[in-house]
Order: structure tokens, then C-alpha cells, then sequence
């Protein structure tokens, strides 16, 4: 649930309108509002998908039970990838399958039950459309809205007409009190029917007056200089969480309950019936939820918000992925990402030509950026975007509730976030085809989350059905053990990366060449250390796996040496966006001897790939094994590589170079040494009459040749090192 939850956080959290501990208490009495305001219905989980009066108890409480075992594991996989989606979808998704499964079973046994007798499939396909329509509309209207909002306020909003900051004020305070108290608090059960009816019949009188009274009080506010975007931001972060309480909570907690008023339902009335003939046609019934299991529920939501590292990353994809500066991107490119961006460009420059160049030029001037005013340094953008996707989130989602449509929170605000950063130029042609990238891989997310929520809730259901209480006992405590590992593994690299992550924000966000240089610095050298000895590993992999023809060893060197590569060209990026905050010729001086460093460590990947992919084949066909001698004979070129790389590691990790020129010139009489080794060994082929052992020849000449190319990568990238910090 903590990765819906977290998603109406984004904006403030990006903008850094207030610390996190305050945003979370502001959301966190939107959650108890919302929750304890709710009008609790839970009909999607009760007949919602299945007809209910069509099942047995037994074969109710299976479907619920496999709907909550799969529903954790998927939302904990997206949780551990940082990827928003959305509970709602893989609810219905997963009460799709599993009644799917029990249905045809059911059908097998009776050929008179049909389809359309056990399931209700119009709430699924709602849900299917809902997507299609909340995404292109929240997106375009995401576009509109913040190009328009940005030529009215440009990037310093401060010095802006006041009239407009005032009426912006006055129209989004009345945006937010309408999606709060006329379509939250009016359709409450605790407000008597009377006030209910009179909200329904005076709304548009009461938006007006609300939308006079509110202009008064930013004008006012204005005056006593309070930031009007600010507290629009934070009513608006309120308005989310109580909408989201309201609605996609009473959702979630509606299976649990759904399957404990079965329970009671079969206590109460079974009279002596089996669990598999007692029929839980109560379900077509309506239920309220008790208010008490609402704020149960909303308290343990917003515990999860508070605590949850997981939830947290959902949370910084969506940041990133709209951010204003340049930096790390999280996705790569991808072929459909391209074209987009491509034919994106093309239009946009069509476009261009066809304006006057006086009328291009005034709008580019809206939109410097330079002038950008923060509320905080590590701010993603400014609050004037975060105030527009509150605002028009908020909008949105109410309008879909007049007309009935079940849009989903995650979607909505997600989607304008995107649709304001790609309208505020947050997107450029460095950044474009990664962002796009990232924006496709979390909607296809979504609908991934559909496909898998329906046959793996299926699957399980099955199980269950035919288990009996065994199975379902097996899966309870396969989810609880799949969920305790996988917060260990997460916890850990979460800690392994929080670091470098941390270092690069900074290097990032300060605008003080010294700081910028002295974490640039460290940066670098703490790269080309773990490089150092991230080489020497795997190295020491491939000989041995050689030398043992451990086939398995060499395959995993296959796997960490190619995602050790991906690690490589997101650090460079890093540290190149670092090096250009530098001042122009300290940024020259550094520069030469930063690629070579940077060049080096990728040589030392390179060198091992081609290494490793002539020992694994051979490895693999299970070709002759290297001869002794040759291990014998190689095995002092092993040691030295070692002591060398350690001790070139030593001076970069300490800063201290004061044997520097005595391992380059190891190095070099190493390298000499291998020149000698290699000729010895091609006059050994060109002379032996046994062309058996041409494959293992060939394969250790491979290796003696790559293994001149590990030192000559441990020489440049020692001498870059130094060249770095002294020049």
C-alpha cells in the first residue's frame, strides 16, 4: 500500500516546500480525515469481480486469501524497484484471476454455469479504459497547464503581478476546498442528509463564494508575506492524502474484510452446512466499514510512509524523473524512447519556424532558467510546478469522480508530474531520451502489473483450491519469508549505494567550486579504488576458473563484469556534470587527466571480457584442460599482477604516492616480461606436431597477450590518478 501512499508526496518532497517530517504530518491528518470521513464501501472486493451467491464459502476465502498472498509479493517487487504503480489495478486484476480459475472449475463441474453467471468482468474492463484515459488526459492537461503557468510566473515567480500570484492562489484554494470538503466531507456518513443535500443543490454558489473569500485571504497572506505557492503545495498534499484514504485504502482492505464478514456470515448462519455448500450470497450486499479498521489501516499507511526505505524509492523515481537540473539518469535508452524524442524535436522545430522569431524569443525569455528560484538547495524544481501538479491532480481526480470513472491516484499525479517537467523544459536533449524511457517503463509497468497480478493470483489460486489448507499454509509463510529477505537484500544495497548517491547530490546541488572540487575529488578516487580491486577479483576468477574449469565461476565473472560496465558509464556521467561546475580552467587542467582515469577503468572491463570469452568457451565444450606446465609457468606473472594492482590500489585509495614511478617501472619490466613469455609460446605452437592442444594454446596465448593489456590499463589509470589530484 506504501507504494501508492507515497506517490502524492512527490511534489512537495521535490520542491522541498517544508522537511519531510512536515509534509508527513500534513499528509498523515489527510490519511486520518480521509479515512475516518470515508463512506467505507468495499463493493469491488464483495461483487465487485465475482457473483458472490454463485461460490461456496470455501471457495470465496480462496480467492481472497490467494488476492492478498500475490497482491504483497507484486506491490513488494515494484516496492524494491522504485516503480510507481498502482493497488487498485492489481486488486482487481488479481480478483479477476483467481474468480477466473475457480470459474472454470466450477464450469467443468456443471455445464450449466457460464461465464457471465460467475463473473462480473465490466469492473475490470473500467479499470483497463480508466488507464488509457487518465494517463493521455493527466499528461496533456499536465503539458498545457504548466506552459501556461510557467509564461504567466517564468522561473522567478517572486517578481511576477501579484494580482496573478493572488488569483492563482484564489482558483487553486478553491480547487483544493472543492475536492476537499464538497466531494470528501459532503458525501460523508457522519454529515446528516440535509447538509449533504443542500452541498448538492448549492455547489456552484458555494464555489463561487468559496473562490471570492479565498482571493481575500491570499491578498491578505500576500501582505503579510506568506508564500502563497507554498501553502498551496502543502493544502494540496493534505487534499491527496484524504483522497486517497477515502477511496484507494477502503479498496485494499476491502478483500481482508470482505473474507472476515464471510467468516462471520459462515459462523452465524451455516446451520450445519460444510464450508464447500454454504453459499455467500451476503456479499451482494453492501457493507460499511467500521470506522475503527479504517484508521487501523490508515495509521498503519502512514507508519509505512515514515519508514519504509522501499517506499521511499518509489518516491525518488518519481523526482528524478522530473527533476529540473541535470544528473544521474536512473533509465537508459531505449529504440521507442528515441523515436519519441526524435520526432518530438522534428515537430518542435517545425513549429518554430512557423512563429515569429519576436514571439519565440519572448517566450524562451519565460522560460530562463537560470533565474530559477528554490526553496532549498537539493530541490528537484521550484514550487510553482509542484503547486500546478497538486492543483491539477486534484482537478482531475475530482472531475473523474463526477463522471464515474475509477481513476487511480498513482496514475494521475505520476502522469502530470510528467507532463509538467516535459512543459517546464526540465527535459533536455542530454536528459529526453532517458526521462522518456523511464516514463514508458512505469506505464508499461502498469500494465505489466495487470497481465501478472491476473495469471500469478491465478496460479496460486489453483494451488490453493486443490492444497487444501496445506497449501495455503505454504504460501502464507513463503510470503512472509519472501518479504523479510527481500527488505535484508534491499537494506543492504541500499547502504551500498547511499553514498555515492548522497556524494553526487551534493557535487550537484552546490554552487561552490571548492566543495564541488574536494567531492569531485573524492568522487574519482573512489571509483578508480573500487575499480582497482573490483579488477584484481575478477581476474583472480578467471585464471582460477581456468586453471579448475569451473565453468559456473567464469559464467557469474560474465554477469559482474557487464554490470560493472553499465556502474562505470553512470559514474563518468556523473563525474563529467560534476567537472563542468567547475570554473573554466581548473575544469581544462583536470580534464585531460579525468578521461584517461575514466578510460582506464573501462579498459580494465574490456580487457577481462576478452580475457574471460575465449576461457569460458573453451571451459564450456569442455576442450583439454590448461597443461600444468603452463600453470606453473604463469603463476609468478600472477603474483606480480597481484602485488602491483595492490599496491596501485594502496596509493590511490590513500592519496600517497610515493612509490608511484617504482610500479610503473614494475609494470613496464612486467609487461617486457610478457612479450618474452608470448614469443617462447608461439614458437612452442609453430614447433609441436600435436594439433589437439591448438584450441588450449590458442586460449592461453589469449591470455598472456590480455593480461599485458591488465597491466598497461593498471599503469594509466595509476598515472591519471595522480596527474588528477596534483595538476
Amino acid at each position: 500500500m506504501s507504494n501508492d501512499a507515497v506517490n502524492f508526496l512527490q511534489s512537495a518532497i521535490g520542491a522541498k516546500v517544508a522537511k519531510f517530517r512536515t509534509v508527513l504530518i500534513i499528509a498523515s491528518f489527510g490519511v486520518v480525515v480521509g479515512a475516518i470521513m470515508s463512506s467505507g464501501m468495499m463493493d469491488v472486493a464483495r461483487h465487485g469481480i465475482i457473483m458472490p451467491s454463485q461460490y461456496s464459502f470455501e471457495e470465496v476465502m480462496t480467492i481472497f486469501l490467494a488476492v492478498m498472498v500475490t497482491d504483497v509479493i507484486i506491490l513488494d517487487v515494484f516496492n524494491t524497484l522504485g516503480m510507481p504503480t498502482s493497488t487498485t489495478v492489481s486488486l482487481v486484476f488479481e480478483l479477476l484471476g483467481g474468480a477466473f480459475v475457480i470459474a472454470t472449475i466450477k464450469m467443468i463441474s456443471d455445464g450449466n454455469l457460464g461465464y457471465g453467471m460467475l463473473l462480473n468482468s465490466d469492473k475490470a474492463l473500467s479499470v483497463i479504459i480508466a488507464i488509457f484515459v487518465s494517463v493521455v488526459i493527466a499528461f496533456i492537461f499536465g503539458v498545457i497547464v504548466m506552459w501556461l503557468s510557467r509564461l504567466m510566473f517564468t522561473f522567478n515567480y517572486k517578481h511576477q503581478s501579484q494580482i496573478l500570484t493572488v488569483v492563482f492562489g484564489g482558483i487553486a484554494f478553491t480547487a483544493l476546498s472543492y475536492f476537499i470538503f464538497l466531494k470528501g466531507v459532503g458525501k460523508s456518513p457522519y454529515l446528516s442528509a440535509s447538509v449533504s443535500n443542500y452541498i448538492s443543490a448549492n455547489t456552484g454558489m458555494l464555489i463561487v463564494y468559496t473562490f471570492v473569500v479565498s482571493t481575500i485571504i491570499m491578498q491578505i497572506m500576500h501582505w503579510l508575506g506568506c508564500n502563497i505557492f507554498k501553502f498551496v503545495v502543502l493544502m494540496g498534499t493534505f487534499a491527496l492524502a484524504m483522497a486517497f484514504a477515502g477511496n484507494d485504502l477502503v479498496n485494499f482492505i476491502g478483500v481482508p474484510l470482505a473474507g472476515l464478514d464471510s467468516f462471520n456470515d459462515f459462523v452465524a448462519n451455516a446451520n450445519g452446512a460444510s464450508a464447500s455448500s454454504f453459499h455467500m450470497g451476503s456479499l451482494m450486499a453492501s457493507a460499511k466499514t467500521p470506522p475503527l479498521y479504517l484508521l487501523a489501516a490508515g495509521v498503519i499507511m502512514i507508519i509505512a510512509m515514515a519508514k519504509s526505505k522501499k517506499a521511499h524509492n518509489v518516491i525518488k523515481t518519481s523526482v528524478d524523473l522530473s527533476r529540473q537540473d541535470e544528473g544521474d539518469e536512473m533509465f537508459g535508452s531505449s529504440k521507442a524512447a528515441r523515436s519519441i524524442v526524435r520526432f518530438t524535436q522534428n515537430s518542435n522545430n517545425f513549429i518554430l519556424k512557423a512563429l515569429p522569431v519576436c514571439v519565440t524569443k519572448w517566450v524562451d525569455s519565460r522560460f530562463n532558467k537560470r533565474d530559477v528560484i528554490l526553496e532549498n538547495e537539493n530541490a528537484a524544481f521550484d514550487i510553482v510546478r509542484a503547486a500546478v501538479n497538486l492543483v491539477l491532480a486534484s482537478m482531475l481526480i475530482t472531475i473523474g469522480t463526477n463522471y464515474k470513472l475509477p481513476l487511480s491516484t498513482t496514475y494521475v499525479t505520476f502522469m502530470v508530474a510528467m507532463g509538467s517537467s516535459l512543459a517546464d523544459r526540465a527535459w533536455s536533449r542530454e536528459s529526453a531520451v532517458f526521462r522518456v524511457t523511464g516514463v514508458i517503463s512505469v506505464i508499461g509497468g502498469w500494465f505489466i502489473t495487470a497481465g501478472l497480478a491476473f495469471i500469478a493470483c491465478a496460479f496460486v489460486c489453483v494451488a490453493m483450491y486443490y492444497g487444501g489448507i496445506i497449501a495455503k499454509v505454504v504460501f502464507m509463510v513463503a510470503v512472509i519469508i519472501t518479504l523479510i529477505r527481500s527488505n535484508r537484500n534491499f537494506s543492504r544495497k541500499s547502504k551500498e549505494t547511499e553514498d555515492e548517491d548522497n556524494a553526487f547530490r551534493l557535487m550537484m546541488r552546490s554552487n561552490d567550486p571548492e566543495i564541488v572540487w574536494d567531492l569531485l575529488r573524492n568522487h574519482v578516487s573512489r571509483t578508480q579504488s573500487y575499480v582497482n580491486r573490483f579488477a584484481l577479483s575478477q581476474y583472480n576468477k578467471i585464471v582460477e576458473g581456468l586453471a579448475e574449469e569451473n565453468v559456473r565461476e567464469l559464467g557469474k565473472c560474465t554477469k559482474q563484469l557487464k554490470t560493472e560496465q553499465q556502474t562505470l558509464k553512470k559514474y563518468r556521467r556523473q563525474e563529467m556534470l560534476a567537472l563542468k561546475k567547475l570554473p573554466f580552467d581548473i575544469a581544462i587542467e583536470r580534464n585531460t587527466w579525468f578521461h584517461l582515469g575514466a578510460n582506464s577503468d573501462q579498459q580494465f572491463i574490456y580487457s577481462l571480457r576478452r580475457m574471460l570469452e575465449p576461457i569460458k568457451e573453451h571451459v564450456d565444450n569442455n576442450f583439454n584442460p590448461l597443461p600444468a606446465g603452463y600453470i606453473t609457468e604463469y603463476i609468478n606473472i600472477s603474483h606480480k599482477v597481484n602485488d602491483l594492482m595492490k599496491q596501485s590500489e594502496a596509493q590511490i585509495s590513500t592519496g600517497r604516492y610515493d612509490n608511484y614511478r617504482v610500479i610503473l617501472s614494475e609494470a613496464d619490466t612486467l609487461k617486457n616480461q610478457l612479450s618474452a613469455l608470448r614469443k617462447i609460446h608461439i614458437d612452442r605452437i609453430q614447433c609441436s606436431d600435436d594439433d589437439s592442444e591448438m584450441q588450449i594454446n590458442m586460449v592461453y596465448l589469449n591470455l598472456l597477450q590480455e593480461t599485458q593489456e591488465f597491466m598497461s590499463a593498471m599503469r594509466h589509470q595509476l598515472r591519471a590518478a595522480k596527474k588528477f589530484i596534483d595538476n
